[in-house]
């Protein structure tokens, strides 16, 4: 996992060792970034990779812990002074929304006072949960309890909560364990805005100059597209991290969470990510972005 970097120095950025990322162990991060990580992409700097879950990444984001990370776009007005994002590589698209579930149908359920399980309080999905429970839930949800993503159908299941906030592949499995959809995040979302739903963001530390940015923006764009021209050679990979996911729901997976805008936000990218944030501002739930925040080298 060595080469020269496209910024011209010795491949690693110009720090004299590898880059340090932090992604997760789900199939649209592995898938993504397999070419990459395996020294595959001609020119690209080298990374020292962890697997972290988005809420363990968000944290690390927020104490300038590494310097790449895969986190939540909620986040980044906590971050963005020491980060630049990535115009590529992360998680946007449609009809991929964060789920609301309960134990019992939608019509029957109300989450006035309830306990909630989210994936993170600073996740994206948590933050399109509370724009939509603004409006849908007079009177507010009562407490939250913050659980890792896996944990939260389990606990919704099991009566520990009321209901539960998930994201990934949860989409393809919530039935299995006997749960029932009450609210799409993306469907509010979309309905209310016609944009994509921004997720998942790749960030890179600003320090590291505008020259290895581009390197990197360049190696997670050519890794994308290398997965997609092969996807076999990543598969591996994939099911190796996927914590013993059905293979079937990997491909459903990946084939949701990786898209267009995988290979570039685009300019209706850069408007959903703003208009999240923008409004999440609006309503004092996360600080305002400053001029030019969103910006790339």
């Amino acid at each position: 996992m060595t080469g020269a970097g496209n910024d011209g120095t010795d491949g690693t950025g110009g720090t004299g060792r590898p880059l340090r990322i932090a992604y997760s162990p789900c199939p649209n991060d592995t898938f993504v970034f397999h070419a990459w990580a395996h020294g595959l992409v001609p020119g690209a700097p080298e990374l020292d990779v962890t697997f972290a879950d988005i809420d363990v990444t968000n944290g690390m984001a927020e104490r300038g812990e590494l310097d790449v990370l895969k986190v939540s776009y909620a986040v980044l007005p906590w971050v963005l002074d020491e980060y630049a994002l990535l115009p590529c590589g992360g998680a946007l698209g449609r009809g991929c929304g964060p789920l609301v579930l309960t134990r019992e149908p939608g019509a029957d359920a109300d989450l006035s006072g309830a306990t909630v399980a989210v994936p993170g309080e600073r996740s994206t999905a948590y933050l399109l949960f509370r724009l939509w429970a603004a409006e849908r839930v007079p009177g507010g949800v009562g407490r939250i309890a913050v659980l890792p993503f896996h944990e939260i159908m389990p606990a919704v299941r099991d009566g520990r909560v009321d209901a539960g906030l998930v994201i990934h592949e949860a989409r393809f499995t919530y039935q299995d364990y006997g749960l029932h959809r009450l609210a799409d995040m993306g469907e509010y979302w979309e309905g209310t805005t016609g944009l994509p739903i921004p997720l998942g963001a790749i960030i890179a530390r600003r320090s590291l100059g505008a020259p290895v940015l581009r390197a990197l923006a360049g190696a997670a764009r050519t890794s994308v597209r290398m997965a997609w021209d092969d996807p076999a050679a990543s598969r591996p990979y994939v099911l190796e991290h996927a914590q013993e996911m059905d293979p079937s729901v990997a491909d459903r997976h990946i084939g949701l969470y990786v898209n267009e805008f995988t290979a570039g936000l685009g300019e209706s990218g850069y408007a959903a990510v703003r208009g999240l944030l923008t409004r999440a501002a609006a309503e004092e739930l996360v600080p305002p972005l400053g001029p030019g925040a969103l910006d790339f080298v």
